[in-house]
Parts: C-alpha cells; structure tokens; sequence
C-alpha cells in the first residue's frame, strides 16, 4: 500500500475517534444535566416560624425524576442584593392615593441592598418614573396619584411586558409589586387569556417574581362583578405562576396596605437561590418543575416551571 494511502487511512481514523469522543462528551455533558437558576421563597405553613432549610433539605423533580441540586445559596448578608419595581396601574381609582404612604414606608423600610424603581401602567406601556436607586427617599418621592383614567388604559398585561423587556438583565434577583384591578381592558375576560400567559412566559424566562395587590379600577369595568372576578384571576394566576403572592380582600380597596406590605417584607428575607442540574431537551423551552422539602411546616414556592437551555 502506498504511504500516501496509510496518511489517508489514518487521518480517517484520527477523524471517526474525534468524532466518537465528542459523541461521548456530549453525552456525557447532556447525561449530568445543565444548570438552572431559581429564587425560591420558603414559606411557612402554619403561622410566623420559618425552619432552617439546607440543600440537602431541597428536593427537586422535572416529572417523576428527581434532579440534582447543586446549590442552595440564602439572599441575605452579602448575597442580599435585589431590584424590586413597583408598578401601579394609571387606570386604578385614585382613592389608592390615600394609600401611598404605606407604599412609601414600605419602600424606605427596605434595607440598603434593595434598590427601588417606581412605574406606571399607561398606555399599555411602562411609564418609569424612577429608575432603579438605591436612595430610598427619592423613589418614595416619585409616588403619585394614578390618573384614574379608564380609556387610556389597555391591558395592564402590555405594561408589565414592556418593563420586563426594557429591564436589563442583572447579577441579582428581580422582583414586581404590582397594584392593579388586574382587568384586560383590551383582550377581554375569560378562563384562556394571551396577553396574560404571554407575561407569565416573560417573566418566568427572566427569573422575574411578580406580587401583585388587587385594588379598585375605575370607569364602568371597574365596578363589573364579571370583570373584577378574571382581573383578580389573572393577579392570582401571574403571581402564582413566577413565585410571587397575590392580596386582595374581597373586590375592595383593603383600609391599609401596610399588612400586605409587612408580608411582602417578610417573604423577601426568606428567599434562596437554588441550582439544579435539569435534564435538557434537543431544543430549548420551558420545562414543568416541582420542590418538595420534608421539614416540618416549611412550603417552597417559586415559578411552576423554568427556561432550559437545548442538549448537546
């Protein structure tokens, strides 16, 4: 044989083990799972005593299998750093003006480590105010009175969107209080709503935890049983879906936010962020996970599913 032809045999045997082996590594990498990041909130059960939770107290599962969880980092000290929105829609009653001082409480108890943007839904847009800072004083002071104007107002599911979109991604969590009536004044009502599942897929893909607090609209959807039913709905649905909490009593305006508020205080400094090893699908998408823990009177919430990259 000539030795010309031995180059070319050998040069396509080198070829088929490269092959092979990155066949192997691939595999290898795809078996071992890609990491996925979530903030989860531990919640107690029964009444104000929250346990202590490690991570081999976390228990993870993508359907029946159970994936490996690599991290369990608590936010606080160092770690603590987060951007909280608080978006208000500009179609809510301006009877929440007597209420902005406990928004305005809430915002200067909030530690240092937090820093604050203030928003409002108008237009079907994000109207922003104020810009994430770290001053407290000068977000509570961009606090205004909604317009309470019915007609300018779409779905306040556009203005959530918008926010999510425009907001650049960080290194820390990112959280929304939203106050609305939580009526889509543009899409409708009903048990199936895009503009709602369309804000649940944004945010849960950016990691973004949305609380919401149902309060009063105005106009004639404002006052509609029908109406006020879904918009309370959709709250309860887009906080559930990413993590958060949704307030409301009844179809009133609550006397004082600040119950609410303390709560929300609260679940802030119970959150962790937790690392697993998901199992990857040839191409990326959301995938439906599930945490379990098996300490007493301790519940993990966090978003019903997560964005995960394709397998090799």
């Amino acid at each position: 044989m000539k030795k010309s032809h031995l180059i070319i045999i050998a040069g396509a045997l080198l070829a088929v083990t490269a092959l092979a082996t990155s066949r192997v590594v691939a595999q290898q990498a795809s078996s071992s799972g890609v990491p996925v990041h979530m903030v989860v909130t531990v919640e107690p059960r029964h009444g104000s005593n929250v346990p202590v939770i490690n991570r081999e107290d976390v228990m993870v599962y993508q359907g029946h299998d159970r994936a490996k969880v690599t991290d369990w980092l608590p936010l606080q000290g160092e770690h603590a750093g987060l951007q909280l929105f608080i978006l208000i829609d500009d179609a809510a009653n301006t009877s929440l003006g007597s209420q902005l001082e406990d928004i305005r409480q809430f915002i200067n108890a909030q530690p240092a480590t937090t820093a604050i943007g203030v928003a409002y839904m108008r237009n079907g847009t994000a109207d922003i105010l104020q810009n994430l800072t770290n001053d407290h004083a000068q977000a509570g002071k961009a606090l205004r009175l909604p317009f309470g104007d019915a007609g300018a107002a779409g779905s306040p599911y556009f203005s959530l969107v918008d926010l999510i979109k425009r907001w650049p991604e960080s290194p820390v969590r990112r959280e929304i209080l939203m106050l609305s009536d939580g009526i889509d004044r543009f899409g409708g009502s009903g048990p199936s709503n895009p503009y709602v599942d369309s804000a649940i897929e944004d945010a849960q893909r950016a990691g973004i935890i949305i609380f919401s607090i149902y309060t009063p609209g105005t106009g004639h959807l404002g006052h509609s049983f029908w109406r006020m039913n879904w918009g309370q709905n959709y709250l309860s649905q887009i906080s559930d879906e990413t993590g958060g909490e949704a307030y409301y009593l009844g179809f009133g305006a609550p006397v004082s936010l600040a119950p609410y508020l303390d709560d929300l205080t609260h679940r802030l400094t119970r959150q962790y962020l937790l690392t697993f090893l998901a199992k990857p699908e040839k191409k990326a998408g959301f995938q439906q996970v599930k945490l379990r823990t098996e300490v007493p009177n301790a519940e993990l919430v966090a978003a019903d599913r997560v964005y995960v990259p394709a397998g090799l």
